[in-house]
């Protein structure tokens, strides 16, 4: 069988209770529900020894791990960008990522993002679970949304970590602007996402190959016209803020995908960052919360929206 063996990357179940070629494709960027049954048919996915069905119903917790095609350069090399850490210790390093860089090396962004700014900061001591494109990293954001962001240096923390955002006791907490006026002063929106019918590369509320996606949201202030709002995850889809808020009516602003096709007030981007994380760690099981200023670029718009009333 060593010859299956190219890109090898490990994805932890959730929730469970979906087929597996499904979860593959809803998990892994830019793999088709076709593509993913030919994974599972040439036995290129596995738990543990065991290689994997399509057919066979997730369990939350099961850890899969799949062997995919060796892309033309899978290697992310170091490169010594500036890191603004905002926690770091032997497990893990915590990291407030600017607007603008993307996380992990992919098709148009081969150099400059966060892994090849951990590879040489941590000098190459990133846990290999994500796989040679996506080492150490336990979650991730948007290129366009800043905020904190974690990734374990060693194995036994990253399936902890992961552990963690499976069981939704890991809190990442989010800051946004969106359109309009939310009348609520707190709710939550309870919406299935899978991929958009049509594009790809978008993300919608439907019934069709998605998964359960909960987001809470808090009024902090209004203005004219628009909210700023406190934001937390319960689960973690694609573009899950994003998508909610603007399946409610009130995208984020700046958000040129979801929202309004043209930039506001400024906004190249969507003005949303992750700015708080709490978590058990893996070591101490001491519990450690973090946070991240808001950044200039929210700071402005805020200062526009207070003008303008």
């Amino acid at each position: 069988m060593e010859d299956l063996y190219g890109t090898a990357c490990s994805i932890i179940c959730e929730t469970g209770g979906e087929r597996l070629d499904v979860f593959l494709a809803a998990n892994l960027s830019g793999l088709t529900r076709s593509a993913a049954q030919k994974l599972l048919d040439a036995g290129r996915v596995r738990r543990g020894s065991k290689t994997m069905q399509k057919n066979h119903i997730t369990k939350q917790g099961e850890v899969f791990l799949v062997f995919l095609e060796e892309p033309e350069d899978p290697v992310a090399r170091p490169q010594d960008i500036p890191l603004d850490i905002v926690y770091e210790d032997n497990d893990l390093v915590v990291v407030n990522k600017p607007r603008g860089m993307v996380i992990h090396p992919a098709p148009g962004n081969h150099d400059g993002t966060l892994v090849n700014a951990l590879l040489c900061h941590c000098a190459g001591s990133l846990s290999g679970i994500g796989g040679v494109k996506r080492p150490g990293i336990v979650h991730r954001i948007d290129k366009d949304t800043s905020g904190l962001v974690i990734a374990a240096k060693n194995d036994k923390t990253h399936i902890a970590l992961a552990s963690q955002l499976a069981d939704r006791s890991l809190l990442r907490e989010y800051e946004a602007i969106v359109r309009g006026v939310l009348k609520k002063d707190s709710d939550s929106i309870n919406a299935p996402i899978g991929r958009h019918k049509t594009d790809r590369k978008r993300q919608a509320v439907t019934d069709i190959s998605s998964r359960h996606a909960v987001t809470h949201y808090e009024v902090l202030l209004r203005y004219d016209g628009f909210t700023h709002v406190r934001l937390r995850l319960e689960t973690g889809r694609t573009h899950q803020i994003r998508v909610h808020m603007a399946h409610i009516g009130f995208p984020v602003l700046g958000d040129t995908i979801y929202g309004r096709k043209k930039p506001e007030l400024g906004l190249g981007s969507q003005c949303l960052h992750a700015s708080k994380l709490r978590f058990v760690h893996p070591s101490s099981n001491e519990p450690i919360e973090l946070s991240a200023d808001l950044p200039d670029y929210f700071i402005e718009v805020l200062a526009k929206l207070r003008a303008s009333l």
